[in-house]
């Protein structure tokens, strides 16, 4: 934080919540300029040099674009930097990849509902695309660890939902890790290599029969049974093939 900002953070505070309110409401649209720094300064009873600095702050984020000459126009934020946040900001928490699972199942599970009642021929294809990937490169690490991300991530697409959509994305960095590490265990586990391509075609299955129940419950067999996989490879146990759920 600037020494502006560091001398009076509240004030730091007025302009970030002022612009907050301004775009939820919808005042403030991308492309939009912001009235001059002194106006804003005067409204909010704050100095110019904190009004400057929160803009300034604000451009880092990639939320406004400050032009010379012309002022601050508001930009449509690019929310892939969420994902650098999330991975900085969980990188040092212990059990990282069995928080980011617990979100990811929260969030795929109910994408997948939505999915069967909103899913367009495009997104068949999509999931298809990647389903015949998954087949492809079952003995790849990288390749294959990309393909269950894409079918996973088209799963989120399909649900029509934007704000799943972000939440899933701003999370990419972290799932691509956990796929991979996943994606690692078919070399100790060759039961693992039937498992993800039968597995991934039960759920896409029930996703074209517009079932969200099946969907749903296929979609947390899934999880569960990498999870054993997981749990497996951690205590050192041999192949005992697929893994059952409850």
């Amino acid at each position: 934080m600037d020494a502006h900002a560091a001398e009076d953070p509240k004030g730091f505070e007025k302009v970030f919540a002022f612009l907050r309110e301004q775009l939820l409401d919808g005042t403030l649209k991308p492309g939009d300029r912001l009235i001059a720094e002194r106006e804003l300064a005067v409204q909010l009873g704050v100095s110019r040099p904190i009004v400057r600095e929160a803009l300034r702050a604000l451009h880092m984020l990639g939320i406004v674009e400050i032009r010379d000459r012309i002022g601050t126009i508001v930009k449509r934020p690019d929310i892939s930097m969420l994902k650098d946040f999330f991975a900085l900001a969980l990188a040092q928490q212990a059990d990282l990849i069995d928080d980011v699972m617990e979100a990811r199942i929260a969030i795929e599970c109910q994408a997948i509902r939505l999915a069967c009642e909103r899913a367009m021929i495009a997104d068949f294809e999509r999931l298809q695309r990647a389903l015949v990937r998954i087949g492809a490169t079952i003995d790849e690490a990288e390749a294959g660890s990309l393909a269950d991300y894409d079918f996973h991530r088209a799963i989120v697409l399909a649900s029509r939902s934007q704000t799943l959509a972000v939440l899933h994305d701003s999370m990419s960095t972290l799932l691509a890790r956990s796929h991979r590490s996943r994606r690692e265990l078919v070399q100790m586990f060759g039961s693992m290599k039937t498992y993800l391509i039968e597995d991934h075609r039960r759920v896409f299955d029930a996703i074209v029969a517009r079932d969200p129940d099946r969907a749903e419950v296929t979609l947390r067999r899934h999880f569960a049974i990498g999870d054993e996989y997981r749990r497996r490879a951690a205590l050192g146990d041999g192949d005992r093939g697929e893994p059952t759920t409850g």
